[in-house]
């Protein structure tokens, strides 16, 4: 291992403390959940989402970095380590907005982030990179907008991961306290998510469901966002509906 990547690293690694000791994000997760969860009733976007989208978008870049497909960061002459540090800044920031409104939180977080940023990347990085690795942080945070065109390989994992934290423990609170719609009761057939490497490309995302009501989930929300993302050319998806006792379908497959 050379000095360069031992370095970044090493970036990565405090990258990832000062996230985990950040009193300014713990605050914001708090008041996303308080937003989405205690006066929308919708489902959560706090800290426990926030770890599903971190393990999830790391997930993603190695599997295409194994596939040689080059992070947006290397436009700037960046590495691999600093498409982790983007990837992983942005999955930490990408909903802080709700802590404000959950219309237009994109919008809100990329206004909210800086500050954040400057204190999460003190020291770590000199100019210009310090600001290419802001810019690029905020870049994948408001792509992961419904209706945004990312136009770098982070910023398409931060939408994908986003989209991915589908399984029914994620539906269970707005299922519980509001009226019964098929966005709940389709994500409360959603068993499990799986990333894994694929076969014909990169990355294969299979979902195990308990019922056809998933579909709605995949058919209806996470094709589309996947189309918007810039990956679908990497990506592979399946899904297979287990013990449901009349099955409509067995199998279902984007890609």
């Amino acid at each position: 291992m050379n000095a360069r990547s031992a370095s970044n690293e090493s970036k990565l690694k405090q990258v990832k403390q000062r996230v985990d000791e950040s009193p300014k994000l713990k605050a914001l997760w708090a008041a996303s959940n308080v937003t989405a969860i205690n006066r929308l009733r919708i489902n959560d976007h706090g800290p426990v989402h926030v770890r599903i989208v971190m393990r999830l978008a790391r997930k993603l870049l190695q599997l295409l970095h194994e596939a040689q497909v080059q992070p947006g960061i290397v436009d700037h002459g960046g590495s691999f380590e600093d498409a982790q540090v983007v990837v992983h800044l942005a999955s930490a920031l990408h909903d802080i907005g709700h802590a404000v409104h959950r219309a237009d939180h994109e919008l809100l977080s990329v206004l909210l982030a800086p500050p954040i940023l400057d204190e999460l990347l003190a020291g770590l990085y000199d100019e210009p990179m310090r600001t290419v690795i802001t810019t690029e942080v905020l870049h994948a945070v408001f792509s992961h907008r419904k209706d945004a065109q990312p136009l770098t390989i982070e910023a398409g994992i931060i939408k994908v991961a986003d989209a991915l934290d589908m399984e029914k423990g994620r539906a269970r609170i707005p299922f519980r306290v509001g009226e019964p719609t098929i966005h709940s009761v389709s994500a409360l057939a959603i068993e499990k998510v799986e990333v894994s490497k694929g076969e014909d490309k990169p990355v294969h995302i299979h979902v195990r469901m308990s019922n056809s009501a998933g579909i709605f989930q995949l058919d209806s929300l996470f094709k589309e966002k996947l189309g918007r993302s810039g990956l679908g050319q990497y990506i592979d998806v399946s899904a297979e509906i287990q013990g449901e006792e009349m099955k409509i379908i067995e199998r279902y497959a984007i890609g």
